[in-house]
């Protein structure tokens, strides 16, 4: 029996969800959410996967490799070449599985609509923030989201004088806002030295105008410290660097409101299957 009332689904959830429709690909809002928690069925609210079993597979379609052990009944679709997945508790439509595939070692891929799902984030309460600007949001947030131990990122502005602004009016360069990536982050798996090493190791921090091809002040490099003791570790960085040789022009800021940035450019190389076009990785740091 389903805990949630047919009235509340709405035209298109109705479609995907009881008559077997389907999401246009890329435009789902869980195909590249990797933040740590559970994917429940948006019908009857059962568990149906975890965040450990999905991974990006750039098809359009939130992918997982297994689901949640009895939470998932497949039958052949009715064209005969392929196998649906439904919700085992109320035969929500959840979309296809395929296997041989070989995009992870289980070898399967379940292929869900984003709207047959919502999300329950795990507890968060030992996650640390930081909050880096190093030119185009998309390249910083592409190297962070893919460390060790970062549990989701998000991507904005920070440092400007205009509440909860557009990318238009940041681009514009009256804002006062830089491009940021927030990053929180597990202390138990990582630090906040190894971010801030990550941040310095994937941007040019030499650079004064910008970053790349990208210039402007919007653009520029600056680590917003969120507490004394990420300020005393940014600055103990930035000493070490400048003591073997690199010129450093990233800005140590106050904290600042982050105002996050619109949906399309969440996880946008994610999405698009690219890499960034200034945001290399180089080693620069002695391993620890």
């Amino acid at each position: 029996m389903a805990s949630t009332n047919d009235k509340d689904l709405t035209g298109f959830e109705r479609h995907v969800i009881e008559d077997k429709g389907t999401e246009a690909p890329g435009t789902g809002e869980f195909e590249t959410t990797m933040e740590p928690g559970e994917y429940l069925c948006k019908r009857c609210e059962s568990p149906l996967y975890t965040s450990e079993d999905k991974f990006l597979s750039h098809c359009g379609w939130p992918s997982f490799d297994a689901e949640i052990p009895g939470a998932v009944r497949r039958v052949t679709d009715s064209d005969g070449r392929r196998t649906e997945i439904l919700c085992a508790r109320c035969d929500a439509h959840l979309g296809h599985v395929f296997e041989g595939e070989g995009f992870t070692p289980k070898d399967t891929r379940h292929c869900v609509n984003s709207i047959s799902m919502t999300f329950k984030p795990a507890r968060t309460e030992t996650l640390q923030k930081a909050l880096f600007a190093s030119g185009c949001f998309w390249g910083t947030e592409f190297h962070f989201a893919k460390a060790p131990g970062v549990a989701a990122t998000r991507v904005g502005f920070a440092g400007g004088h205009v509440v909860n602004p557009s990318y238009k009016d940041v681009c514009a360069g009256t804002t006062g806002h830089l491009e940021c990536t927030e990053v929180h982050f597990n202390p138990k798996t990582t630090s906040y030295d190894k971010m801030l090493k990550l941040f310095f190791e994937t941007h040019d921090f030499s650079q004064t105008n910008g970053q790349g091809p990208d210039i402007g002040s919007q653009y520029l490099s600056a680590v917003f410290c969120l507490s004394d003791e990420q300020r005393f570790e940014t600055e103990r960085v930035i000493g070490w660097l400048r003591e073997h040789g690199h010129k450093v022009a990233t800005q140590v800021r106050p904290p600042a409101e982050f105002y996050a940035a619109e949906d399309y450019h969440q996880k946008y190389y994610f999405k698009m299957a690219k890499t960034p076009y200034c945001h290399v990785y180089r080693k620069i740091f002695p391993s620890t």
